[in-house]
């Protein structure tokens, strides 16, 4: 893919370039959770928030709201395509076809809408808040961060000459080919692109994705993006997240129901697809207690994803969970996903080489990692942390424990609460960068 991002920078209307080009430009496990919500729970109201965890940079300095609230109203404003909602239904997802059911593809294309927002300003940072039905709200999250991420990135830019920028991207170009030449030397590694929810820029995105899908033959399994894996030919990549153990544990009645909502929402999710898609994700509420009471038939699952745990620890710990099982762990899947840059990617599979099948979710240091690359020597463009969270699920506080202290989200009694019924310990993992 060819652009001429100085260009694009230094004379483009920003106002004639929407960021979210189209709804199918999110991660795919949104879609995969929007038909599970849709299905198990169409009645459900909830909010969510977006937040920035490096609070150093005041957003509200770089990002007029009626800007952004513009580029939301655009969002809004978007429509599902005959020809997106053609290969959703006739193409292949992990060897599988009909993932997505014909009524559920109807209502995507007259039925869904995406709920109404709020925006404040407070502190210096700009907060975005949604709610209504669960089907209305749950698509905002990556949508949001994008949106947020990449206004950031052109308010950056907008200060600099086409000189510049044409350093800027002659760095960052090298920067990634450095990266793409460490990985060639080891083919078996396994990787796929996770960056949409942080990207410098949509344009960016694409030509990364190009990029690592040119020179990486087997080594890059796809992407998230739906929207670049329908228009690339590539697969799309992706499960569930914390969202739906979060909301499930939220509607429990009592104790004993919110300990054992982390395993219902696997047994429902299951059923919902028919015994495919069965990556967990289990740090939820924290991986080791989940691991210890979890019921036999989880061990059947394909896999575990690792978002918050250092993931040598967590790897060894699911593998030796696997054997005690009676599980050939060579046979299953390990995800690490969490901040993860080539480096880490190379040693993790290293070490898990031949004992399981390991592979990386590369997200915001790939798709936005201008460390090092800004002409003038600021930080401007280097990656912070924005996050889109439940908040409420029918009223009712929603929290995500963590496998990292620094990671927990929810109001401080009910963490509390969560931390007594899960007896799950509290462990400061190391400081988050993305």
């Amino acid at each position: 893919m060819q652009v001429n991002f100085a260009e694009r920078a230094h004379n483009h209307n920003w106002k004639l370039d929407p960021i979210v080009r189209s709804l199918l430009d999110t991660d795919f496990y949104k879609l995969l959770m929007l038909q599970f919500i849709w299905k198990n729970f169409p009645k459900t109201h909830v909010s969510s928030e977006v937040s920035n965890r490096t609070l150093k940079v005041k957003l509200a300095d770089h990002i007029p709201v009626e800007s952004l609230r513009q580029q939301m109203e655009h969002v809004r404003e978007l429509k599902f395509r005959k020809s997106e909602l053609i290969w959703l239904a006739g193409n292949t997802f992990y060897g599988t076809r009909s993932i997505f059911e014909p009524i559920f593809l109807e209502w995507l294309e007259h039925g869904f809408r995406l709920s109404d927002y709020e925006i404040e300003e407070q502190d210096g940072q700009l907060i975005l808040r949604f709610s209504g039905l669960w089907t209305e709200v749950t698509m905002w999250e990556v949508h949001a961060l994008a949106l947020v991420s990449e206004m950031r990135t052109r308010a950056a830019l907008s200060v600099l000459s086409e000189l510049e920028l044409d350093v800027l991207y002659a760095r960052a170009k090298t920067k990634l080919w450095d990266k793409i030449e460490r990985l060639r030397t080891v083919p078996e590694v396994r990787l796929s692109e996770f960056g949409t929810r942080r990207r410098h820029s949509f344009l960016w995105q694409e030509y990364v994705v190009g990029a690592l899908h040119a020179s990486l033959g087997q080594s890059f399994t796809g992407s998230s993006n739906t929207y670049l894996a329908y228009k690339h030919d590539l697969e799309a990549i992706g499960t569930n997240a914390h969202e739906l153990p979060m909301a499930m544990a939220a509607l429990a009645e009592n104790d004993e129901e919110l300990h054992a909502a982390q395993y219902r929402v696997l047994e429902l999710w299951q059923k919902s697809y028919g015994g495919e898609l069965l990556v967990m994700l289990p740090d939820t509420f924290g991986t080791r207690q989940f691991l210890a009471g979890a019921p036999g038939w989880v061990a059947d699952w394909t896999g575990q994803r690792c978002d918050s745990a250092d993931p040598i620890l967590a790897g060894d710990e699911y593998i030796v969970w696997l054997t005690a099982r009676g599980k050939d762990a060579r046979k299953k899947r390990f995800i690490a996903s969490d901040g993860l840059d080539v480096e880490d990617i190379l040693k993790l599979h290293g070490y898990f080489h031949e004992r399981i099948r390991f592979s990386a979710g590369w997200g915001t240091l790939l798709t936005n990692d201008f460390r090092g690359c800004h002409p003038r020597g600021d930080d401007a463009l280097e990656p912070i942390s924005l996050v889109c969270k439940l908040k409420s699920v029918e009223g009712r506080p929603a929290v995500k424990l963590s496998d990292n202290l620094r990671k927990a989200t929810g109001p401080l009694e009910e963490i509390a609460r969560y931390r007594r019924v899960f007896g799950s310990e509290a462990e400061d993992g190391p400081p988050i960068v993305v």
